[in-house]
């Protein structure tokens, strides 16, 4: 008896929370949903493109690099504000610059994983026929 009560207490309070707070809910399932149709999209676009893997690869590379920061930090000689862009630890007078130097390092990842794709597509077939 105690327990049925427990039980429709906990589903009545299950209830009000999920009405309460039905609104963010729906609104995440929404971008959740449509997160996933423009994933689906984008899948079906690169089965014709000769060009995705490259594009995918570039984007896996760039997520392994972190972006380009902005620091203000005062100047040696006058002691005025100045903006400053650090990649990795190295401090560039230009966003540009920065940037280009981010470039380099996605597209040397990228180039490593290129160089190494045919050393695991062989151990891939040797481990098939074995």
């Amino acid at each position: 008896m105690l327990s049925q009560v427990l039980w429709s207490f906990l589903f009545i309070v299950a209830a009000l929370a999920v009405y309460r707070w039905r609104r963010a809910i729906v609104d995440g399932l929404a971008r959740f949903d449509a997160a996933n149709v423009r994933r689906i999209a984008e899948q079906e676009r690169e089965k014709t493109d000769p060009l995705a893997h490259y594009r995918h690869t570039l984007k896996t590379a760039e997520e392994q690099v972190e972006p380009v920061s902005e620091i203000v930090e005062s100047d040696a000689r006058l002691g005025t504000p100045i903006t400053r862009y650090v990649f990795e630890g190295e401090r560039f007078m230009s966003h540009a610059e920065a940037e280009r130097v981010r470039a380099e390092k996605i597209r040397a990842i990228a180039r490593g994983y290129y160089r190494e794709l045919p050393i695991a597509l062989a151990e891939r077939r040797g481990d098939k026929l074995n």
